[in-house]
């Protein structure tokens, strides 16, 4: 669908005269005497996630992790007002790098329980407080389209800066269904403004990870093609500065294989091979690179990257020098760093105008559900079979079994796939809150059901146990170093319930598993099976083989998260006994490597 609500060219003339309002009036020709420099300054966040507050609603505390981050949008106000008193907030612009309005209870709060879409509904947290920070663009993430197009384009509405997407496309038209790009005018103490256009990328991935959402909709070409089309056009323009803000890591990898014809992680390569671009704020892969040169093959010229940790753990600081010559800017240097948010307390501004939001959420997710005959953690479920991964595969099972009930496919076996998702979930002796339950599930992911062979659903463990790294029999087993192969990351290792197999970790990725069998049984290769499976795997994410591609038989539009906390309702107790079991284990040559 077209954006509606304004054209891209009409919102970058009216962006850029309103950045031009802003800036410092003009200089008389006296001042301007000597070598006519002028230095400006971008501040970039990305995978903000909901977060405004300092706050974990799956534990109700403050925010606190090993290395002591702190998160949030109200820890970046502050920071973003030092760095524009330090400035002058006319030589400042401040832009995102997308995931915005999806990752925390308060985000969910407002997009579901009381949703912005409602008649006279409520304006979104995330929308509030950028707007009260001053953002001057975002990009569009992959998550923004989590909720449907609907809530995005409310979100969109609600907001007082552009939401960028060069290669969101009208499914029908092939035309941006975003703004593709804004300018911003600076200005100098010399005589011409500076125009700085900021180019908005987002993943191709959407189109895997929210198909139902957009298929038919939207599509989601290469970000390397939209750069090439769009950078040559600012340039033409008059942009003096070239910023891209990209949803998409730098290392040029993809988690989906060859499904689709792009990169996922393309800012490095949009830097090599697209010439005219200054500098790209990175996202989507939650890593923090302060500051990092890719030379671009044409030009020979270095484009600095830089991305923010995520939540609002950091800011990016572009700090650039142009200098006049030839009647033009030219940049004459750009550096990259990152300031961090544990270092600055929250702006008052923010958590005041959000405070009533808050509360909701916090009493929200403290709702009592129901009660646990026993503690269960996940602490220990990247290398064993947990109880509290077991209630996740229980649940999608019996809803899945429910659901086929009466079809041709009642009566074939129900399996099903989970991972850890968070390795601090926990559910409580006695009483269980909405926000235990819903913190085993973070994501927003819906459940299917696919059919597939045993010989498939061989491949797709052996295919898992990459995760765990090749450690030889004799070797001392350290479980913190024992997961996470090659990067993978927790999310992207499963466990399958109903089937029980060893995996063999001093053997190579891909002959790992041993003595699968169902029922006691060995699995027959031509066997078949129904697997329970979240919508992201199903489409692609992670790169998992036949899921994408087998039949599905069911799928259901309600989030897991809320099916567990459904069901955790409807059976009043939780008591692991019913469904808790030991189905696989870690050995090495037969051998356990953790004793029972």
């Amino acid at each position: 669908m077209a954006f509606d609500r304004r054209t891209f060219l009409g919102t970058t003339a009216a962006t850029g005269a309103a950045v031009a309002l802003t800036g410092a009036t003009s200089t008389p020709a006296a001042a301007r005497s000597g070598p006519r420099t002028y230095a400006f300054t971008v501040m970039g966040t990305t995978d903000l996630h909901g977060n405004v507050f300092n706050w974990d609603y799956f534990t109700d505390k403050e925010f606190d992790d090993k290395a002591h981050n702190d998160v949030g949008l109200a820890k970046i106000s502050t920071l973003v007002n030092r760095v524009r008193e330090e400035k002058g907030r006319c030589n400042t612009l401040l832009i995102d790098a997308g995931d915005t309005i999806q990752g925390t209870q308060l985000s969910y709060y407002y997009a579901k329980v009381d949703p912005i879409t409602a008649r006279r509904g409520p304006v979104h947290p995330m929308a509030q407080a950028m707007n009260a920070i001053g953002y001057d663009a975002a990009a569009l993430g992959n998550h923004e389209f989590n909720y449907g197009i609907p809530v995005l384009r409310k979100f969109e509405e609600q907001c007082d800066f552009p939401l960028l997407g060069a290669n969101a496309l009208d499914a029908k038209t092939l035309r941006p269904a975003f703004p593709p790009y804004s300018m911003h005018r600076l200005r100098t103490p010399h005589g011409r403004d500076v125009k700085v256009a900021v180019l908005g990328l987002t993943n191709p991935g959407i189109a895997i990870w929210d198909k139902a959402n957009v298929q038919g909709k939207m599509t989601f070409p290469g970000l390397e093609e939209q750069a090439a089309k769009y950078v040559p056009k600012l340039r033409s323009m008059g942009a003096d500065v070239v910023i891209v803000s990209a949803h998409s890591g730098s290392s040029g990898t993809s988690s989906y294989g060859d499904q689709l014809p792009y990169v996922e992680n393309a800012a490095g390569l949009v830097a090599e091979q697209v010439p005219g671009i200054d500098a790209i704020l990175v996202g989507h892969a939650h890593t923090e690179i302060p500051e990092y040169r890719v030379k671009n093959r044409a030009t020979g010229k270095d484009v600095v990257l830089s991305e923010p940790l995520k939540w609002g753990q950091r800011l990016t600081l572009f700090d650039f020098e142009l200098t006049w010559e030839k009647g033009r800017w030219s940049v004459a240097k750009v550096a990259a760093r990152v300031l961090n948010s544990n270092e600055v307390a929250e702006d008052r501004k923010i958590t005041g105008l959000l405070s009533d939001e808050h509360r909701k959420v916090v009493a929200y997710v403290n709702q009592v559900i129901g009660t646990s005959t026993q503690a269960m953690a996940s602490a220990e479920g990247p290398v064993k079979d947990v109880a509290i991964i077991d209630l996740i595969n229980h649940v999608q099972a019996e809803t899945v079994k429910a659901a086929l009930a009466g079809t041709e496919w009642a009566a074939l076996p129900v399996l099903s796939q989970a991972s850890c998702f968070s390795r601090t979930a926990a559910i409580p002796a006695g009483q269980v809150t909405l926000r235990d339950a819903a913190g085993l599930y973070p994501f927003e992911n819906t459940l299917e059901a696919r059919l597939l062979t045993g010989a498939q659903l061989k491949d797709y463990l052996e295919y898992s146990a990459r995760y765990f790294v090749r450690t030889a029999p004799g070797d001392v087993v350290d479980p913190a170093k024992l997961t996470n192969a090659d990067g993978i990351p927790d999310y992207n290792y499963d466990a399958v319930y109903g089937f029980t197999y060893d995996i063999d970790i001093a053997q190579p990725a891909g002959s790992r598993i041993t003595g699968l069998s169902f029922g006691g049984v060995p699995v027959d290769p031509a066997a078949r099976f129904v697997l329970a499976v979240n919508n992201y795997r199903a489409s692609g994410g992670g790169n998992f083989p036949h899921v994408p591609r087998a039949k599905q038989v069911w799928a259901d539009s309600d989030e897991i998260r809320n099916t567990i906390i459904q069901w955790v309702k409807a059976k009043g107790t939780v008591d692991p006994s019913a469904f808790a079991s030991v189905d696989w284990r870690l050995t090495r040559a037969g051998v356990p490597v953790f004793q029972a």
